[in-house]
């Protein structure tokens, strides 16, 4: 499951997505992809 975080476009620091989400014009929502893939046994 790919999880979401928001972060200032001006500062870089990450921000509540609810946050990025209103301020659009200097703010991002980022969508981070889990790392591993699928595991054998």
């Amino acid at each position: 499951m790919a999880t979401q975080i928001g972060r200032d476009a001006r500062t870089g620091r990450y921000i509540p997505v609810r946050e990025a989400k209103r301020r659009k014009s200097t703010a991002i929502v980022e969508t981070i992809k889990p790392k591993g893939g699928k595991k054998k046994k």
